[in-house]
């Protein structure tokens, strides 16, 4: 189940937010990661991608409360319109690192030699090289000489954001003016889902790269930009069955990835994503560039 908040006292209004469930955020993803791996020209990546899953959820079950934003800082987001939980502003504590040391230890066994090396490296970084990397990754410049790191610390900061936002009373968030970052964090959509709980079955909500809040969007609109339908056009791969598309704007020429979980309920959108990234290559082809980072994934450079 994942925690929702209403947009009214009536029970038959859909939730303006819905936030990740510490229960079940990582391991449903997990799941997925496994059952997409089966037979699947990345299988071995995706093999991989659910041990590091399975990792963020034991490191989220471990991780103690982390430091919050004040009562008054709080109610200033809160009063300006402000995310009160902005990954480039928040000042981090140390959890995080714990988190990453965590998710090293349970990949450890797991590993090639050559992926060994890497968490290797990674764990003998300091921790200063660490922040400067999380820096890095919150402002979602993926590129550089560190960028085969990145996936690792992404997944150790989605934790420790997980449990930032989930720590916070649900009346804390409110809807922001804009659309296209999240509620909770500022970060930008990885891309939307439709059917992402039970009682939204209709409706869509883009989900967040970082902290994984949903919040509720307008359908067949840009997510970037804001352009109608007149504007957008929707992809998928030929032949294919599964519940993931693509969601194209000709105005800003960006895409965004879209999940129908209404047609497959075990379906993940990060998971999905990872699984579908010939979609990404068509769309790069037809000139489309991607509006929103999947942080678990960092592209080679042309």
């Amino acid at each position: 189940m994942q925690a929702t908040i209403p947009i009214a006292a009536s029970a038959s209004q859909p939730p303006t937010l819905i936030l990740p469930s510490p229960a079940s955020h990582f391991s449903q993803r997990a799941q997925r990661l496994e059952q997409l791996a089966q037979g699947h020209a990345l299988g071995d990546f995706l093999q991989f991608m659910a041990a590091l899953a399975r990792a963020q959820h034991a490191a989220l079950q471990q991780l103690a409360p982390p430091g919050l934003p004040d009562a008054a800082s709080l109610e200033r987001a809160r009063a300006h319109g402000m995310p009160p939980l902005a990954a480039q502003s928040l000042p981090r504590d140390a959890a995080w690192h714990s988190a990453l040391h965590w998710m090293l230890d349970a990949l450890a066994p797991t590993t090639n030699a050559a992926s060994a090396a890497l968490l290797a490296e990674l764990r003998a970084l300091p921790a200063e090289r660490l922040e400067a990397m999380a820096a890095r990754i919150l402002d979602t410049d993926l590129s550089g000489p560190d960028a085969r790191y990145y996936p690792l610390l992404a997944a150790a900061l989605q934790v420790y954001w997980v449990k930032l936002v989930t720590s916070l009373p649900l009346p804390t968030y409110a809807p922001l003016d804009v659309h296209n970052i999240c509620p909770a964090c500022g970060c930008l959509p990885l891309g939307s889902v439709i059917g992402a709980h039970a009682d939204v079955s209709g409706l869509r909500y883009a989900q967040c790269a970082l902290c994984g809040t949903q919040w509720n969007v307008t359908r067949a609109s840009c997510l970037a930009c804001g352009a109608g339908e007149d504007r957008v056009g929707y992809h998928s791969i030929e032949g294919s069955k599964g519940p993931m598309q693509a969601e194209s704007c000709d105005e800003c020429h960006s895409y965004f990835k879209l999940l129908r979980r209404d047609q497959d309920a075990s379906a993940d959108l990060t998971a999905d994503d990872l699984a579908s990234l010939t979609l990404d290559m068509l769309l790069d082809d037809a000139g489309f560039a991607r509006g929103g980072p999947n942080l678990l994934f960092v592209p080679g450079e042309s």
